[in-house]
């Protein structure tokens, strides 16, 4: 979520630049991303704070990374984030947080997070337009990857990979801390259908 009025107005340009780019009305894209058209409204006077399941509804809607949507300055050749300097987008009730890094350009941009789960903490997620490919290493602790409804056990030096397309969630599991490495591979072009999704 967007802390600062800076970060809120960069979000507002950015949100208003790409629904423009789309040719979508305020209305229509209410409709697709399932957010009211009063929130978008405030939204692009950078009025109110939306949470990170409304960026990644409205970033799914208009073919955009997450990161497109909060990016405050033109990139240079080389990016170097440090984790400190990045907001986190969740926080969950145990101290469990999720930062997104960054997100690389190009037709197919691939976003990094950095996710810390806490035991028994658990994050669900909607399913994200088709094309979407999540893969989750592992590099302390372990947790546990649900997709679909099923359980996979993942634990320190092992990396996941699903379509997110699914249904799916993520819970920390064991007695001490998860943390782990998130990139979303998106797909190229805007996306073919415009189903809601969280992250």
């Amino acid at each position: 979520m967007p802390e600062t009025a800076e970060a809120l107005r960069a979000v507002a340009r950015n949100v208003r630049a790409a629904r423009v780019r789309a040719g979508l009305t305020l209305e229509e894209l209410g409709r697709r991303a399932q957010v009211s058209k009063g929130a978008l409204v405030g939204l692009e006077k950078a009025q109110g704070n939306p949470n990170l399941a409304t960026l990644v509804r409205l970033a799914d809607t208009l073919g955009v990374s997450v990161s497109a949507l909060m990016e405050e300055l033109p990139e240079g050749r080389v990016r170097v984030v440090d984790a400190d300097a990045v907001a986190p987008l969740w926080t969950g009730e145990g101290g469990g947080q999720a930062r997104l890094m960054l997100t690389t350009t190009g037709p197919a941009p691939v976003e990094v997070w950095r996710w810390r789960l806490e035991p028994g903490e658990e994050y669900p997620s909607q399913p994200h337009q088709a094309g979407v490919v999540e893969t989750l290493s592992v590099t302390a602790g372990q947790m546990v990857l649900i997709v679909d409804g099923a359980e996979y056990p993942v634990r320190a030096g092992q990396t996941a990979t699903f379509n997110g397309d699914a249904p799916h969630a993520y819970r920390g599991a064991g007695a001490e801390t998860c943390h782990l490495i998130m990139t979303v591979h998106l797909p190229p072009g805007p996306p073919t259908a415009p189903a809601p999704a969280e992250r």
